[in-house]
């Protein structure tokens, strides 16, 4: 089976020691964040999953435990916008993710990492050709280190235009001009390019629209075919995206991004955070007399060796 751990909060950049914990201790516990008291137990063992999935926009914190995970498969996101505070209030330099990310593709090698530069928010300050530039830019370094980057625009959500509605949506001539430059861009520097948003007509301009984790990233990852019996898109009408299985909490990445989809209010971010415990199975709080805990159904999913090219 796959693991996720990057679809609710940010684990490798707030709780490397917990998830390490999670993994000498072999097993997490996963609080369903519609109905509480549900909790779901997976066995952390590589005998039945066979990769994790990472969306960071800090790995560093996880470097120190790499070692203890190097018999799980592993498939990497590394987020890297460069926008500054105003937008990304905790989140590290530029000039530093983009060595880490270096350092990490030469820990689990360059098809077990990718870059992700979403979402795009265009303003006077972050104008269209700031986004081009800056895309240039990292792009330029990274080249070596994955062959893979995901873009997006950002994605309006009602808690998102409720807490920040100075963010907005950029029209359609924009997104296509930063598509276009984004794809020459991506091809010079020897990547693929993948779009992560809703903007599905952008395939009619030569973006490949079909979601930005998919099973054989994860194959390519572990050089091994995956025979997956379970099978969740997000945002099905426009994603193909395997996201099952996230061990992670919302309203608990303290990066506090504005444009953030699992983050919401603040104070209740700050709450959680504040109830978090390296020693707890649950990312944030324990156990509860209520709680009614089910054991997850795991097997491995691998079917064979798959070629490297």
């Amino acid at each position: 089976m796959i693991i996720n751990t990057g679809q609710r909060t940010d684990i490798p950049a707030f709780y490397s020691k917990w998830f390490i914990n999670r993994i000498r201790e072999g097993f997490v516990l996963v609080r369903n964040p519609y109905y509480p008291s549900i909790v779901t137990k997976f066995i952390l063992d590589p005998k039945v999953v066979d990769v994790i999935g990472f969306c960071t926009k800090n790995p560093r914190p996880m470097f120190p435990y790499l070692d203890e995970i190097k018999n799980f498969g592993q498939f990497w996101y590394v987020s890297i916008t460069g926008f500054e505070k105003d937008l990304e209030p905790n989140v590290p330099p530029i000039n530093q993710v983009i060595e880490d990310f270096k350092y990490l593709s030469n820990k689990v090698g360059k098809r077990a990492i990718g870059w992700r530069y979403t979402p795009i928010i265009v303003t006077k300050k972050y104008t269209k050709e700031y986004h081009i530039k800056m895309f240039e830019h990292i792009a330029s370094e990274l080249e070596g280190y994955t062959s893979l980057v995901a873009f997006g625009f950002v994605d309006l959500y009602p808690k998102l235009m409720k807490n920040h509605p100075e963010i907005n949506d950029t029209d359609d001539e924009t997104k296509i001009e930063i598509a276009k430059a984004f794809m020459e861009t991506a091809k010079k520097h020897h990547m693929d390019l993948r779009l992560c948003s809703k903007e599905k007509w952008l395939k009619d301009y030569g973006v490949d629209v079909d979601g930005c984790m998919r099973i054989n990233d994860y194959e390519n990852s572990i050089d091994t075919s995956l025979d997956v019996k379970q099978k969740m898109e997000a945002r099905k009408s426009y994603c193909a995206c395997y996201l099952s299985n996230d061990i992670g909490s919302y309203n608990s990445c303290m990066h506090l991004c504005k444009y953030c989809y699992a983050n919401g209010n603040e104070n209740q971010i700050r709450k959680n955070y504040l109830n978090h415990d390296d020693n707890s199975p649950l990312l944030i709080g324990h156990l509860q007399k209520e709680d009614k805990v089910r054991q997850a159904k795991q097997e491995s999913y691998k079917n064979g060796t798959i070629t490297l090219f």
